[in-house]
């Protein structure tokens, strides 16, 4: 790896000539593998796996599989995430103890998100937005496959969410930043890196704060977090939090055996910075902020925005020929717990009752990719149940005939490739699962089946490995 010289006097005059010589050691190893359990869906551990000691549902692997061709990964059983970003848990562990409402500004591709839906105690939501179009359809799937139904996925700009009235009890910055935490996995952020890049991330981190600022409620928590190395990105930004938008940093208990380092910018207030040669994970900052200062609501614009948003939709809304049969509540357990509406004219979303309003007020001004549980789309002369049906761990899949799977016939049906079931299975749509996890449905019309997989999801690779790939059983 030819790290910029650049780079590398900055860092070596922030650590010191030997915790420099110690990093860049490090970086020439390669990076631990690690996944967390998305315990609603699943009690394994992973075999011969060691935890994560900051996170009870990260474990360490022994061995970096393709987790491509593992079928419980495509069921949202895990995910693969870095085991410093799973710090996140630690710090919700200590902060977030009440049902609160989330966003996670600078979300995809989903991994503190998927962590934050976890960690969040039962009656609170999260809204999880990526501002780029084509990583918020990556974030919305990983979203989906996660299967909590407490959830929106949004598409905007920091601003819009001030615009919109949104408020937040708690808010995740993970701000686009120079990256040079990921240096051993990225080649392109080693390439991108200029001493001007950091200072371009610092002032759009800044306009990102600043816009978001006014929607987190007085009292609120800020996490701020990056993977890159560099003061001005990290302990400077903090200082500009508490001093210009009003702050105060928050201490988290840590062990010392995690050597998780503290604050380098000189300064006082708390701090955590995960460096590859004293933790077992990638670079990584992070601060809990809570805000101080009463600045908040929203302007006029956002009001006569929202409202004309809302009517616009009312007005759409009542076109819509279709209603809901009774019959397809039956495709949720709890099902009491749910408001139903259709979405685009065709499309049925159950979305949790408690949090209806703020559901109506995203839809009206916000770009909603994806939010609760899509049901199903009426197709002709039915409704086709949807694939966030059958990832949702609200399914009721009792409701459904199920074809358990091969290992070969689970990689195919991910591949979007024809299933070939069984004579008795009944006529319709049926779930498809591996291990007794839910892939997804096909409809069997008796010569065939139809695979309902997403087609943008599917596993484009015809490599089939000559082991069966499972990181749990």
């Amino acid at each position: 790896m030819n790290l910029p010289a650049e780079f590398i006097e900055r860092t070596r005059q922030l650590l010191g000539d030997g915790e420099w010589e110690r990093l860049s050691e490090a970086l020439r190893r390669e990076a631990p593998a690690s996944v967390r359990m998305n315990v609603r869906k699943c009690s394994s551990v992973p075999d011969g796996a060691l935890p994560v000691p900051w996170c009870k549902a990260g474990f360490y692997l022994s061995v970096r599989p393709a987790f491509t061709f593992d079928p419980l990964f495509h069921a949202g059983c895990y995910y693969v995430q870095e085991a410093s970003s799973m710090f996140l848990d630690r710090v919700m562990s200590r902060y977030v103890a009440s049902p609160s409402v989330m966003l996670d500004l600078c979300a995809a591709p989903g991994g503190k998100s998927t962590l934050a839906r976890a960690a969040l105690p039962e009656g609170s939501l999260l809204v999880a937005n990526e501002v780029m179009p084509n990583r918020s359809q990556v974030l919305a799937e990983n979203m989906v496959k996660w299967g909590h139904p407490d959830v929106i996925v949004t598409n905007n700009d920091p601003a819009d969410f001030a615009e919109a009235g949104m408020e937040f009890d708690v808010i995740l910055a993970d701000v686009p930043c120079s990256g040079e935490g990921m240096f051993r996995k990225d080649a392109t952020a080693v390439s991108e890196w200029s001493v001007d890049n950091v200072s371009l991330c610092r002032q759009r981190q800044r306009r990102i704060l600043g816009d978001i600022w006014p929607c987190l409620k007085p009292g609120g928590i800020l996490i701020y977090s990056t993977c890159t190395y560099n003061r001005e990105e990290n302990e400077d930004n903090v200082a500009w939090i508490a001093e210009t938008l009003g702050a105060e940093a928050l201490p988290v208990d840590v062990e010392p055996g995690w050597a998780v380092t503290g604050n380098l910018g000189g300064g006082t207030f708390p701090v955590y910075r995960f460096l590859p040669h004293r933790t077992e994970g990638e670079g990584l900052f992070m601060a809990v902020l809570r805000k101080t200062s009463d600045d908040g609501g929203e302007g006029e614009l956002g009001a006569r925005k929202r409202g004309k948003r809302h009517k616009d939709k009312a007005k759409k809304a009542g076109r819509n020929p279709l209603k809901i049969p009774r019959e397809m509540e039956g495709w949720l357990l709890h099902s009491g717990r749910y408001s139903l509406s259709i979405e685009k004219e065709s499309i049925a979303v159950a979305f949790p009752a408690t949090f209806k309003s703020m559901y109506e007020q995203a839809m009206s001004g916000l770009k909603v990719v994806h939010a609760g549980v899509v049901l199903g789309e009426w197709k002709g002369k039915d409704w086709q149940p949807n694939h966030s049906l059958a990832m949702s761990a609200d399914c009721n899949a009792a409701i459904f005939p199920q074809a358990e799977v091969t290992y070969k016939q689970a990689v195919a049906y991910l591949r979007k490739e024809a299933l070939s079931l069984p004579g008795d299975m009944p006529r319709g749509y049926v779930l498809v699962a591996f291990h007794g996890h839910p892939l997804g449905f096909v409809k069997n019309v008796g010569n065939r089946a139809n695979n309902l997989y997403p087609q943008e999801w599917r596993i484009r690779s015809g490599y089939l490995p000559e082991e069966e790939v499972r990181v749990i059983e």
